[in-house]
């Protein structure tokens, strides 16, 4: 008897997907016709200039909107045809998101930030104790577990918030501009962790405007007018671990 292969299905898969915007008497067309996958374990880069359809093509995949036509599949199911109570329950428990601005509620300490969505999915306390010290922990920053957000650095909050990404372990991760508050150095360590989870089998969608935060990612989609005009493999891939080897000293850097 011979056995059939199964093709892994994409963990996204969007096809002919148009967002349509009405701003007074005038129809904007943020997305065209957009389609594409993402395996799952791949890096990918979304990049274009303003008004090109990434950030909108992020909500759309983001389930944080719904597209005007075309259909959307996540790990396999089609979001478009879900109910709002469905599509919130299918966002918790698919989807991990990283903002630019980290999005942390400053009365919570880290450990609770983290533990945010797992209270909104239910999850018991001691569990939701233990999954979130160990995302802090796979960002390192398990030592500063209990100090509230303004008693961070910009890249510590970030990773609070890269570990909040992962305690509901996601079929994929989103990361909006994840370095575009940071220092080059901080960029760097955050994209180090993010190649680091990706290793994993993380699957990552990242939105950058900067070619060379993109570098550190595997695959590279550019968006312009609403449409995907390039999509190629990244064959030169930056290692943050190596970079981060060859750079200065922190005290040395600030001694200078």
């Amino acid at each position: 008897m011979v056995a059939l292969a199964v093709s892994t299905p994409a963990a996204i898969d969007v096809r002919d997907l148009c967002k349509d915007y009405q701003l007074a008497s005038n129809v904007v067309h943020a997305l065209r016709g957009v389609s594409l996958r993402v395996m799952p374990g791949e890096f990918v880069a979304v990049m274009g200039p303003s008004g090109s359809g990434k950030s909108t093509f992020m909500n759309l995949i983001g389930c944080l909107d719904r597209p005007s036509s075309g259909t959307y599949l996540l790990d396999g199911v089609d979001v478009t045809r879900l109910r709002p109570n469905q599509l919130a329950a299918l966002r918790g428990s698919k989807l991990g998101f990283i903002f630019q601005g980290f999005n942390l509620l400053p009365r919570m300490d880290a450990l609770e930030n983290v533990m945010l969505p797992m209270v909104y999915g239910g999850v018991s306390g001691s569990e939701r104790n233990e999954r979130a010290h160990a995302a802090l922990q796979a960002v390192g920053l398990v030592d500063r577990a209990n100090h509230r957000p303004n008693e961070l650095s910009g890249g510590q909050q970030q990773r609070v918030a890269i570990a909040r990404s992962l305690v509901n372990a996601p079929s994929v991760i989103l990361a909006d501009e994840p370095t575009g508050n940071l220092d080059s150095r901080t960029s760097i360590e955050i994209m180090g962790i993010l190649q680091t989870l990706n290793q994993a089998g993380a699957t990552i969608v990242l939105v950058t405007h900067e070619p060379d935060i993109a570098g550190y990612c595997s695959r590279r989609v550019a968006f312009k007018d609403g449409l995907v005009v390039s999509d190629e493999p990244n064959r030169q891939i930056v290692s943050a671990a190596r970079v981060m080897a060859t750079w200065p000293p922190q005290d040395a850097e600030s001694a200078a």
